[in-house]
């Protein structure tokens, strides 16, 4: 997961300087990430269960305090990457468990590639006229790195079903 060869440093800044402006709310936009990500894909909504709770809906998922943590965990896994573009390796060992732990609740690695996409419809969204082409290449390359070191928790695993 050699970052240096995978972001530029033009796509490192545009990184850094989009996160800026989305970072600040990190409640409020990764609810704009999940919402997109519940319209893409309503069957990831039984995946997010608290106290063997189901949800009805993704609006009552959506307003549980319970899972506006877990939205705050995933904007602080997007912040670390973007505060560790220089050496995202040093994240390597972290997002492989990560990825062991979405294995074991049920998440698909396809499951990400929606993800990704509702990341970006999230930028997008926050960001305006200053989500470019080269913003949406450069967060994408981030993204697939990620999700790339997660999957390794599931090569690790042995395979179920």
């Amino acid at each position: 997961m050699e970052s240096g060869m995978l972001l530029s440093g033009g796509q490192r800044a545009l990184i850094r300087e989009s996160w800026r402006r989305v970072s600040g709310s990190p409640v409020q936009h990764g609810l704009v990430l999940f919402t997109r990500l519940f319209d893409l894909d309503p069957d990831l909504l039984p995946l997010f269960q608290y106290n063997c709770k189901q949800f009805a809906s993704p609006q009552e998922c959506l307003s549980a305090p319970e899972f506006l943590d877990h939205i705050r965990k995933v904007m602080l896994v997007i912040d670390a990457a973007v505060s560790h573009l220089e050496n995202l390796s040093c994240l390597e060992e972290y997002l492989c468990n990560l990825g062991k732990k979405h294995q074991a609740v049920g998440v698909k690695v396809e499951s990400f590639s929606t993800v990704g996409e509702s990341l970006l419809y999230m930028l997008e969204k926050c960001l305006g006229a200053a989500f470019s082409p080269e913003v949406q290449e450069a967060w994408s390359k981030l993204y697939n790195a990620v999700v790339k070191a997660m999957q390794r928790g599931w090569e690790t695993l042995p395979e179920g079903d």
